[in-house]
């Protein structure tokens, strides 16, 4: 049984002019321990098709799916009271800008530990051993004294490392990243995967990696879906994507890498769009 299974997944939006559909028809398994990368550009309905699997959509979105489980419990008919209990435990989702997600009126050890509250039955002072545990797993120095810092007072680097560390905080079974290295410097990227792939195996986790870092799908993944305008334009390992991909969009993806590089200008996606549909 997959940890996670998506069948015919669409998602849309009231608006003034209609209904805008963000995804349309998407189909997703994930297992234990396996890391897979949803990729595509911005807009593509990524992020808005996880956030369906969370149930952080607004009440402006209308989700259907032919079937939507967690470890075989229905998502689609699920209570919110039901939801509560597996959203932060059992599923965690790292959000894309920490600084947006972590709130700015309370400090960091206080929203770890909240999670903690929420989810386990800890005693106050166990909450707070496991949250400066929890910030030495994720490598943040001085672990005891930042538990009083408020985001604020943290640089991007470690403001996206208090979310892992939330994230992880009950050791989920399925863990969610969405553009996790957005916005940080090169030599911080590189830290931030390298923890949550080692935390993925310390823990056995199924990972989904939401990018659109075709360099990041390469480290990381075993299996990747490309998605282009809400819809699954393919799927396939890792290593048949980059050898050969199937769909126009893919390759237009692969052939903007720096690496691809054939002349004095690098293609961009909208060189394939000229070309053909993906």
């Amino acid at each position: 049984m997959a940890l996670l299974e998506i069948k015919n997944l669409s998602v849309g939006f009231d608006t003034s002019v209609g209904l805008f559909m963000a995804v349309q028809g998407i189909d997703l398994t994930i297992d234990s321990r396996e890391v897979l990368a949803i990729v595509g550009e911005s807009g593509s309905g990524k992020s808005v098709a996880m956030l369906a699997v969370m149930g952080l959509l607004p009440n402006t979105a209308t989700v259907t799916a032919d079937k939507m489980t967690f470890e075989g419990r229905d998502l689609l008919t699920m209570s919110d009271s039901e939801r509560r209990k597996i959203v932060g435990k059992d599923i965690a989702m790292i959000f894309q800008e920490p600084i947006a997600s972590l709130n700015p009126c309370f400090t960091v050890g206080f929203q770890i530990m909240e999670t903690l509250r929420q989810h386990t039955s800890l005693g106050k002072k166990q909450r707070h051993e496991r949250a400066v545990e929890l910030l030495r797993l994720v490598g943040i120095n001085d672990a005891a004294e930042r538990l009083s810092a408020y985001p604020h007072q943290m640089s991007g680097g470690q403001c996206q490392r208090v979310m892992i560390a939330i994230a992880i905080a009950c050791n989920p079974k399925l863990l969610i990243a969405d553009e996790p290295t957005t916005a940080l410097d090169v030599t911080i990227q590189k830290q931030i995967l390298d923890l949550l792939m080692k935390l993925q195996e310390r823990h056995g986790m199924g990972l989904i990696m939401i990018t659109h870092d075709m360099g990041v799908v390469a480290e990381t993944a075993d299996r990747v879906i490309v998605q282009y305008k809400g819809r699954k334009m393919e799927e396939a390992d890792v290593l048949t994507l980059f050898e050969n991909p199937k769909s126009n969009y893919t390759r237009a993806l692969l052939s903007a890498l720096p690496e691809n590089a054939t002349g004095d200008r690098l293609p961009t996606v909208a060189d394939f769009h000229m070309e053909g549909s993906p």
